[in-house]
């Protein structure tokens, strides 16, 4: 093997701290197993990229990494579309040849193992189920999901006031709908020329933006029980971070409700925990699978929030990992704040793949050992070029690397096993019943009839009063 390869891997990886071990690096078909490369624990609230085409070995890499960290005491978060990720709760199959050979050529030994999982699901079906209170958004944020603009969001805002003042929850897309009905009305009149008033142009597109929402299946997603998000900090008693899993493979088809969602877990995150700077190990871990979805046909204000609260929540100590096909799938403000990368192979069949191929390779530190291009069309399954940021800040060497199997079944596990593991969790009896609760729509309900009943009596009495006036007159 090239010493000068050498001599770079051994100056860029050679660690005296606790790290995440991804695998071996490849040069000139020779693979290097000491040192490993690595990806310390302290630098991995510095974000991440796990990207590649389809079958280029994402997931189990995905798995590799999340296994690591909850065996070292950290808890991790994993949104699982195609129902792939649910084989880290079990372990890896200790007769599989190729395994076995794969870890024997790293010079590693295969340990099975499964890891604490809890399921979620924003149905209630495939997990313990996750909700949350309109609310708890706040206006920015819920106006931002709206695709509001300024003046629009200011209206909500307003919305909330008047909600907060008069105590009516806003618990979920009803209460929101019947108080901006009520606010643009005839009795609304009077109440809402205190708050600042509203056309009635922006009532009704902040009501077509409410059905947009309850048509792409928001409706489940708004009420209470609220989730939460404490409940993904959780450790076992022998000190190994719970894994959560949200399953996602009945709702792949909403991708607003997916981006709704992840919006508001990282931003109740971020307004729970503390401020902690640079800390040993994170907190907490996301890893968003196809996080293409969460980008794809969103605003130019949806993206703003995903950037800035990428940027933000580090210091809180969550990592955020977004798992996808092509670096291009991320937003440039989004791609800059990911400092720990692992590039499975890219192909080009086409000019745009080619294009993407160019920029992919131009985010990678230079090297003087590989050709980014090619190397990237060339790697095998199970192979990535990897780049991390190293404790003192600074990106490591690039490597093509032999990613390391994870512990865990790299395929969904069985689904009568799955069922019983959500039947059998105490989260999915936690959050199982939803409470309605007397709120906004109901209490404003309530008022409307009220009034409407004194109306109609008032409206006797006055019916009323002449003919007993003439009658005492005869």
């Amino acid at each position: 093997m090239d010493p000068a390869f050498r001599d770079a891997m051994t100056a860029g990886y050679t660690l005296d701290e606790p790290s995440v071990v991804l695998g071996s690096a490849l040069h000139g078909g020779e693979l290097l197993n000491d040192p490993r490369v690595t990806l310390p624990l302290s630098m991995a609230t510095r974000h991440g990229l796990i990207a590649g085409a389809t079958g280029t070995g994402k997931t189990k890499t995905l798995q590799l990494i999340a296994g690591q960290l909850s065996k070292a005491g950290v808890p991790v978060f994993i949104s699982d579309i195609k129902g792939d990720v649910t084989g880290i709760a079990a372990p890896g199959d200790e007769t599989n040849a190729k395994v076995i050979e794969r870890a024997e050529s790293m010079g590693w030994r295969f340990q099975p193992a499964g890891h604490p999982t809890e399921f979620l699901s924003l149905s209630g079906t495939l997990g313990a189920q996750v909700r949350a209170t309109v609310s708890s958004f706040g206006p920015l944020l819920l106006g931002k999901v709206m695709d509001l603009n300024e003046t629009q969001t200011s209206i909500l805002a307003l919305v909330f006031k008047y909600c907060d003042d008069n105590a009516l929850p806003l618990l979920d897309l009803d209460d929101l709908g019947t108080t901006l009905k009520f606010l643009s009305s005839d009795a609304g009149k009077p109440i809402l020329e205190e708050y600042g008033g509203m056309s009635k142009a922006s009532v009704g597109v902040l009501l077509r933006a409410i059905v947009v929402l309850q048509q792409e299946g928001a409706d489940i997603f708004f009420g209470e029980p609220e989730f939460d998000v404490l409940d993904l900090l959780r450790m076992t008693p022998d000190g190994a971070g719970i894994v959560s899993v949200l399953e996602l493979r009945d709702v792949m088809d909403k991708p607003r409700l997916f981006s709704t969602f992840m919006l508001w877990m990282l931003a109740q995150l971020y307004e729970t925990l503390p401020e902690a700077g640079d800390l040993p190990k994170p907190k907490l871990c996301f890893f968003f699978d196809e996080a293409h979805l969460l980008f794809d046909d969103a605003s130019e204000a949806l993206m703003d929030q995903v950037e800035r609260t990428a940027r933000l929540i580090r210091s809180k100590g969550v990592g955020v990992y977004f798992v996808t096909q092509a670096p291009t799938d991320v937003p440039s403000s989004v791609l800059a704040q990911l400092g720990n990368r692992v590039q499975h192979a890219l192909r080009a069949f086409t000019p745009e793949d080619a294009d993407n191929l160019r920029k992919a390779a131009r985010t990678f530190p230079m090297t003087d050992f590989y050709d980014v291009e090619e190397t990237m069309t060339s790697l095998g399954i199970g192979e990535a070029l990897v780049t991390v940021l190293s404790p003192r800040g600074v990106p490591s060497p690039l490597a093509a690397v032999r990613i390391l199997p994870p512990d865990s079944l790299m395929a969904p596990i069985a689904e009568a096993d799955f069922l019983a593991r959500v039947a059998a969790s105490p989260m999915t009896f936690k959050y199982a019943t939803a409470i309605d609760r007397q709120s906004a729509h109901e209490i404003i309900q309530g008022r409307l009839a009220t009034a409407r009943q004194l109306a109609v009596e008032e409206s006797i009495r006055s019916d009323v009063s002449p003919t007993t006036a003439e009658g005492l007159n005869t």
